[in-house]
């Protein structure tokens, strides 16, 4: 385990990614912090393709980050096109995109599970034992340093609210409980909704989102008007 007293930047401009690329044989890297479905955020993220990755894990709701979260076990492919894993859809949209690899280590400190990195490649190919003892030890490190920066957003001195990162997808978490109370159901399955219906629009989650909070698109099913989501 990492020293908790690894010395380092935490917030938002740190450049959490950058260990990774400098020491591992990896194209891309980006950084998860999550607290269940209705506190997840993209902390960091080496370049667009990186970002792209994450996104699509989260509009999906499937693909190696949740497995490596559920499991708490790094979740390793070295060829994403030459074996069959359990998430289709994700699968699918890999098919437009560079990514040929990718390894995905989960965040945790003891019982805490503070989200996940997000390794990838463009050329298929394995972590070597190094590589992998080496992205364990970063991962360690990075659980750290959020530790840290989530203890200090949260402090009595400093404004949660101001916090732009830790707020993010806020949209999408407001979203989800009125769709909790527009269908009836608990957390996790608005969120499933919402995301159903981002899916088979065509749009990303976040713009579902802000359909929700316009009135636009209702999943009340006795709401038969202004577009409601429930029946599309």
């Amino acid at each position: 385990m990492v020293d908790p007293g690894t010395s380092g930047t935490v917030g938002p401009d740190s450049d959490l990614c950058a260990p990774f690329l400098e020491q591992l044989p990896v194209a891309g890297v980006a950084v998860t912090m999550f607290g269940g479905s209705s506190a997840e955020t993209l902390v960091s993220a080496s370049d667009e393709l990186a970002a792209r990755l994450d996104e699509l894990q989260f509009d999906l709701g499937e693909g190696p980050r949740w497995e490596a979260l559920r499991t708490r076990l790094p979740v390793l492919i070295p060829d994403v096109h030459s074996h069959p894993y359990s998430w289709p859809v994700f699968n699918k949209a890999l098919l437009d995109t560079k990514v040929a690899a990718i390894f995905v280590f989960p965040l945790t400190l003891g019982a805490l599970d503070l989200g996940a990195v997000e390794l990838h490649h463009t050329k298929p190919g394995s972590l070597s034992y190094k590589d992998h003892v080496v992205a364990a030890s970063l991962a360690g490190r990075t659980a750290w340093h959020l530790l840290r920066w989530i203890l200090s957003a949260k402090s009595p001195d400093t404004d949660p609210a101001e916090n732009s990162v830790l707020m993010s997808r806020r949209e999408i978490h407001q979203a989800t409980g009125m769709v909790l109370a527009q269908a009836g159901t608990n957390a996790a399955e608005a969120l499933l909704l919402l995301r159903a219906y981002a899916f088979a629009n065509g749009m990303p989650v976040r713009e579902a989102a802000e359909a929700v909070l316009r009135g636009d698109i209702s999943f009340d099913p006795k709401n038969e008007g202004r577009g409601n989501a429930a029946l599309q």
